[in-house]
């Protein structure tokens, strides 16, 4: 079984947050910190620890929790003690998920030419 999640922007949280929250607690959090509607996009948190990933997201007809735990290492999160979300793409959340330098990686692209000498 493969599920499929679907949201306009995909959006990672850029500070730590309790990992109490559910889902209840995430959606609520998504509309008073981060002033969006939690029904429009992929949200992804992580803990202090950065070895465990919280995404929330609105599938069809109710909320899917989707919870990762790195058994070893942490999870790559480099930003600069601001407030707010930042978008990632699907590359990035694959990358992110696999507990790649995403932020880093963002950068990289793909070389395509038209002709070969």
């Amino acid at each position: 079984m493969q599920l499929q999640l679907y949201g306009k922007k995909i959006w990672v949280f850029k500070k730590p947050i309790d990992f109490r929250y559910a889902i209840d607690g995430l959606s609520n959090f998504i509309v008073r910190e981060i002033k969006h509607n939690p029904q429009e996009g992929i949200y992804l948190f992580y803990n202090k620890n950065k070895d465990k990933i919280k995404c929330l997201s609105w599938h069809k007809n109710g909320w899917v929790l989707i919870y990762k735990r790195l058994e070893q290492g942490r999870f790559c999160f480099k930003f600069n003690k601001e407030q707010g979300v930042t978008e990632v793409d699907i590359k990035e959340l694959s990358w992110l998920l696999a507990g790649l330098e995403w932020q880093k990686m963002r950068h990289w692209n793909e070389l395509s030419y038209d002709k070969f000498n």
